[in-house]
């Protein structure tokens, strides 16, 4: 019984150690969408660089202008002070023949909270490019959940109450939202919630159908269910006008599973059908508890004026801040 007590005071102080730790860390800096990358100028020059770039500074999707993925800032080892150390998102590349061990690691929370960096460790450029090539996706993918996640934590602390509770009673669940959002429109299978400024809109839909039986996540069902529904609830400025869904650049879906709830994420271009507006959407479509329907969960962007990536990845973010009701 000693040595199980003295464990337990161990376990105990290392997770208050760590928590006080967390505690300690300074909040994290640097605007949201931007990446310190810390390598050699020579590398950056290189084609180390040229794979980051390729990696992590891509087209974004489905905007009317070209954006990059993230911003990217990059950082010599001597140039990497105590200031940028605490930035939001560090990828560390230690590129030399004394490498204690070649691979990628996912560090959390080292300088700063929250924080994500990614280390590179290689030997040499060639192996730098090849860990890059053959990590990418877990790369983006940890960049994008770090990003997510702030956006989520911030939604939770200024997060608008009366909301979900609305949603939550037609679809069994909700998504989280900030302050700002505002009910738009609600009937027995259709909500609409929007942030509205004077020049941008970040809106989301919820809505649902019965399963037909048929190959329910097609992007032709899931696109055919789109334009009905946006049809039936989404009038535009003039007489004839609603939203639709872009043909060109053609939509695209894929399969997901994110904290065990599985989904079709579809990404694509809403337009108005005689007007001239226009913007990315995504949207997630998962069966309801039951099996009955099918629900979606859809973010949207009208931001003429400005760029659209940090946009559309905040209200997307929502998206995944979805949970069901607790019974």
């Amino acid at each position: 019984m000693k040595k199980i007590f003295a464990l337990l005071c161990i376990a105990l102080a290392v997770v208050s150690c760590g928590g006080r730790r967390k505690a300690l860390l300074p909040n994290v800096s640097g605007k949201a969408g931007e990446i310190v990358v810390v390598m050699e100028k020579e590398d950056w020059e290189g084609n180390p660089g040229n794979a980051t770039r390729e990696l992590l500074a891509a087209d974004c999707p489905f905007l009317p202008q070209r954006e990059p993925l993230y911003t990217l800032i990059n950082i010599t080892p001597g140039g990497f002070a105590s200031l940028l150390k605490v930035h939001r998102n560090i990828v560390f590349f230690d590129i030399n023949p004394l490498v204690a061990s070649t691979g990628v690691r996912y560090l959390q929370d080292k300088w700063a909270a929250p924080q994500c960096v990614v280390a590179v460790s290689a030997p040499d450029a060639a192996t730098a490019v090849e860990l890059l090539h053959e990590n990418g996706a877990k790369i983006v993918g940890a960049i994008e959940q770090a990003e997510r996640n702030r956006v989520i934590s911030n939604t939770i602390r200024y997060e608008d109450r009366s909301i979900a509770p609305q949603v939550t009673e037609i679809f069994g669940g909700s998504p989280h939202f900030p302050t700002g959002y505002k009910l738009k429109k609600k009937t027995s299978d259709f909500v609409w919630i929007a942030d509205e400024k004077q020049y941008t809109t970040q809106g989301i839909f919820v809505y649902r159908y019965p399963v037909s039986g048929g190959d329910e996540f097609s992007i032709g069902r899931i696109i055919a269910e789109r334009n009905r529904t946006l049809l039936e609830n989404v009038p535009g400025m003039f007489e004839n006008s609603y939203m639709i869904t872009g043909k060109i650049p053609a939509p695209t879906v894929e399969y997901l599973r994110y904290q065990g709830r599985d989904f079709a994420q579809t990404r694509g271009w809403w337009e108005v059908e005689n007007d001239f507006m226009g913007g990315p959407f995504v949207s997630h479509s998962f069966y309801s508890p039951d099996g009955k329907y099918i629900v979606v969960a859809e973010a949207f962007v009208y931001a003429p004026k400005y760029d659209k990536r940090q946009y559309l990845r905040q209200v997307e973010s929502l998206l995944y801040s979805w949970e069901w009701e607790k019974k």
